[in-house]
Parts: structure tokens; C-alpha cells; sequence
């Protein structure tokens, strides 16, 4: 993940691309992983490797050691940075992003914008060929219900930069709740509210269906994605939603957890509308307060709005186009990611 560190500016020319060594064409099965060393970036970089693929990974920090990987440290909005390890690199995965937590709104843009600026302008500098951006489809939520939400709900993102004439190729990944083994925040965050006490209320009736995902199904996704990008394939620029195809009432899957890690589940309602205006009386009062002291509520309308609506998503396009099916069910994910957790287990 990259983060509040990066301060170089993202003026950097952009390099030569019409005189390339022969050591800098690239090869078909090397790829750069940006954003590896974090949650999604690590397992990416393991199926990549596991399926023959030579990797490297950029990142602000090298998040773990492995002799196949060859890591790249730097600023993500810096050209001069990022163009040796995108150097002879046939695919780019971007998944760098700011912590799903952080109300850092100038980070998200420098990471989010000026960041992935620069990787679609370093990419054709480099003579990268396929670039598969991991969005999400949260991108499209704006705090009402979204059932079984296809692709063509409006969003604009850089998928305007595909390319086939001048043999630079976009597809965006658009996930939702991602979870599984190392999730730094999930269910860490999940048990250390519990832990407080802060898990015994649910809002609204619990009938609320949202996708989430897991990791390993989420790199499937953009492996594919990867592999069936050509100059004339369907897929060329556009953006699809990857999910475990099967939405579960939001509360459910936190009690699915909770309980597995030997904590107890939610069990007094709060009616959504009381909750949703709860807390934007709250968002009131930390805004009339700024000016004498800075509040960071985390009971917000948007996070009551994503606990308490539907949205999930429909996979439909992923699966005519690429012939996508998650590899891991619902019930396994969460089993894996219960036993991974562990070590968070309550003990009586």
C-alpha cells in the first residue's frame, strides 16, 4: 500500500518510447505488480508466480522477502521511479491504494489520481502492453440500494486510455469487500470493536444482501482479465465486476466471523432510518465543532449507509467474456479466513 510518505511531485518527463533496447521489449510472461507488497498486491504476486509468471513488484516498501520477486522501492507518482520496474514488462497490474479506512481525502488523490496518472503515462513509456487497473464497486455507491449492479452504471475512470491502435490495452477489475488470509483490516478492525463492545447492535433488519469477496477470487479475476486481453478481444477497455457471485446478508457475514473467532454475534436492532440520522446529526456537530477540535466520527451516514443497504453486483460480463467463476465458495472463504484469524480468537 502506498502511503502518506510519497512526497515527490509528478513532473517527471515522460521517456523516449521510440528507442527501446532489445533488453527492453517486452516479455509475455513478465509482469510488474504495483501496490504488491500490500493485502491484494501479496497474493497477486503468488498466483502470478505459481502460474509461471516472472514478477516484479513496486512498492513504497517491501513487504515481504522472496528471491523470484524483484522489488522496486519508490514514489508511485514519480516517472523516474516507476520506469525500471516497468522496463521490458508486457502486463501491469496496478493495485496500490490507500488504506480502505483512511479519511486522508488528499492521500486518496495523490494515490487514486495523480498516482494512477502517472502509471497510464509511464505504462506507454515504457512499452507496457496490457495494464489491469483493480478499481472497485464500491465506485459506483452512493448510499442507496444497488441490486445486482452491472458495469454500465455511469462512472467514469480511466479505461479512456485503451488503446489497441498503439498497442496499449485497459481493463479495469471492480471488486467489492475484499477479504481472506492477511486482511490488515476486515477483521482486525471487526474483533478489536468487538473486544470494545462495540459489536452488539445491527442496523436495520439484517435482510440486507452485500457482495463480498474473496482475495484468491479477486486475483483469478485479473489474472484472466490479463490473459484474455488482445487488440481485438471484447474486453479491451472495459471495467468488470469481480465478486464470489454469491451476495449474504451483511450481518451474517460479520456473525459468520464474530462467532467463528468465539465473540458474539450482533443481536439488538437499531432501525436503519433512526441510525442514518443519528449520524448525520453527528456529521452536523463535528462539522460545527472544526473550527475548536478536529473529530474523526467513525459512526458516519456513508458507513451506516454500506452496512444497512444492498449492493452487490453482477458478474455476468466477467463470466460471458472471460469465463469467470470464483474458484473459492462463500462457505470455504470463510472458513480459510476464520482459520487464518486465529490468533484473534477469544479465549473463555
Amino acid at each position: 500500500m502506498f502511503g502518506a510518505e510519497m512526497d515527490q511531485a509528478c513532473d517527471e518527463p515522460v521517456r523516449d518510447t521510440q528507442t527501446h533496447r532489445t533488453e527492453d521489449i517486452p516479455n509475455a510472461t513478465k509482469c510488474t505488480v504495483i501496490g504488491g507488497s500490500g493485502f491484494l498486491g501479496q497474493h497477486m504476486v503468488e498466483q502470478l508466480l505459481a502460474k509461471g509468471y516472472t514478477v516484479n513488484v513496486f512498492d513504497m516498501r517491501q513487504g515481504f522477502d522472496n528471491p523470484r520477486v524483484q522489488f522496486f522501492l519508490g514514489d508511485l507518482c514519480s516517472q523516474q521511479d516507476l520506469y525500471p520496474a516497468l522496463k521490458g514488462v508486457s502486463t501491469v497490474f496496478h493495485c496500490a491504494s490507500p488504506p480502505p479506512s483512511s479519511n486522508n481525502k488528499e492521500l486518496f488523490y495523490r494515490v487514486n489520481y495523480i498516482g494512477t496518472k502517472n502509471v497510464l503515462e509511464t505504462c506507454k513509456a515504457a512499452g507496457v502492453q496490457k495494464l489491469i487497473l483493480t478499481s472497485s464497486a464500491s465506485v459506483i455507491f452512493e448510499g442507496v440500494n444497488i441490486k445486482n449492479g452491472t458495469e454500465d452504471l455511469p462512472y467514469a475512470e480511466v479505461l479512456g486510455a485503451n488503446d489497441p491502435k498503439g498497442n496499449f490495452l485497459t481493463v479495469a477489475i471492480r471488486p467489492h469487500g475484499i477479504f481472506g488470509p492477511r486482511d490488515p483490516q476486515l477483521v482486525p478492525i471487526l474483533i478489536e470493536a468487538a473486544r470494545r463492545g462495540k459489536m452488539k447492535f445491527l442496523i436495520g433488519n439484517g435482510e440486507n444482501l452485500v457482495d463480498f469477496t474473496f482475495v484468491e477470487n479477486v486475483v483469478h479475476g485479473h489474472i484472466l482479465a490479463a490473459e484474455h486481453l488482445s487488440r481485438d478481444a471484447a474486453e479491451s477497455g472495459k471495467a468488470f465486476h469481480i465478486t464470489n457471485d454469491e451476495p449474504i446478508p451483511f450481518w451474517t457475514f460479520l456473525s459468520r466471523i464474530l462467532t467463528g473467532l468465539n465473540y458474539e454475534a450482533p443481536k439488538y436492532h437499531i432501525p436503519y432510518w433512526v441510525a442514518y440520522y443519528l449520524a448525520l446529526l453527528l456529521a452536523l456537530l463535528v462539522m460545527v465543532m472544526r473550527p475548536i477540535i478536529q473529530l474523526q466520527p467513525t459512526f458516519t451516514p456513508m458507513r451506516v449507509a454500506l452496512a444497512g443497504t444492498f449492493h452487490y453486483y453482477s458478474c455476468e460480463r466477467a463470466k460471458r467474456l472471460m469465463g469467470y467463476r470464483p474458484l473459492v465458495s462463500m462457505d470455504d472463504a470463510i472458513e480459510r479466513t476464520v482459520q487464518s484469524f486465529r490468533y484473534l480468537r477469544k479465549v473463555d
